[in-house]
């Protein structure tokens, strides 16, 4: 178990600062989006991983928007084994955009071709997409053999048992058994945040809910989750995995932000430690 940082607030031709700055936090692994990955080519990113001795815990896929977007998480699978990582993170589609057999057909496949690369796929439940709240999360998991859960906090939330408290400990309930990798990331919401929630449900992609939604996501600490108790959940259920930080709104100062953040999830995980 380690804890990881992702490099989205980093400019494809900034990778090489990216890892710089998680290093220098003492995180121990990273998360890199295949486009980005793509942008600086396999032998940059495997030299500078090996530099700055970060673990790729996971690669993150385009937004799998369409056949040609699929053939290329395949046809890179490869080059994502190559690297070493763990996981491959599978983004769904925009919401509404295609039927369930078209998302579930497109799913399976990259699933497959990641379980014959030796790479763990993971489907990232995720706002204003096909797979948003508990029901869409399990009827994927259900319908496709080796596809395991990224859990993300923020993304939780708005459709956890419990919101709008902050409490995440029903999805932990819900899917202990299916979590393989973790996001982390809090939630400060903005005014209407249940009415920019809902039109994005229902595919009204009107720019101020789009904006006003995903603005609420915030550092650690800055929001109302409850991450002690999300944390010992996870704990308890036996979940033994990474734990990647993933801060994507806060563009300046970065390398701040990755250590605020990093001794954020450092007090909670010691806090848990003392507890027992």
């Amino acid at each position: 178990m380690g804890t990881g940082y992702t490099t989205i607030m980093y400019d494809a031709e900034a990778i090489d600062d990216a890892l710089g700055d998680i290093a220098a936090c003492q995180y121990d692994g990273v998360e890199i989006g295949v486009e980005k990955i793509r942008a600086n080519g396999v032998e940059p990113v495997d030299r500078w991983l090996k530099e700055y001795d970060l673990e790729l815990y996971l690669a993150m896929s385009e937004w799998i928007e369409s056949e040609a977007a699929v053939q290329r998480m395949i046809d890179d699978m490869p080059t994502i084994a190559d690297l070493g990582a763990e996981f491959v993170g599978i983004l769904p589609p925009q919401r509404a955009r295609y039927d369930t057999g078209t998302v579930e057909e497109w799913l399976s496949r990259i699933t497959n071709a990641a379980v014959d690369a030796g790479v763990r796929p993971v489907v990232h439940h995720h706002g204003a997409t096909a797979i948003e709240g508990p029901s869409e999360i399990r009827r994927y998991l259900e319908a496709i053999d080796d596809l395991e859960l990224l859990f993300d906090t923020a993304h939780y939330y708005p459709y956890g048992d419990n919101y709008p408290d902050g409490d995440l400990t029903d999805g932990i309930e819900r899917f202990a058994d299916d979590i393989a990798y973790v996001h982390l990331k809090d939630v400060d919401p903005v005014k209407d945040f249940e009415a920019n929630r809902d039109a994005l449900s229902e595919a009204d992609f009107h720019l101020d809910n789009v904006i006003n939604y995903f603005r609420s996501f915030t550092d650690l600490g800055d929001g109302i989750l409850e991450f002690d108790a999300f944390y010992e959940a996870l704990t308890e259920a036996g979940y033994d995995g990474h734990y990647t930080i993933e801060i994507e709104n806060e563009v300046d100062k970065p390398l701040i932000h990755a250590k605020e953040n990093y001794d954020y999830w450092s007090s909670v995980e010691a806090a848990n430690a003392r507890s027992r």
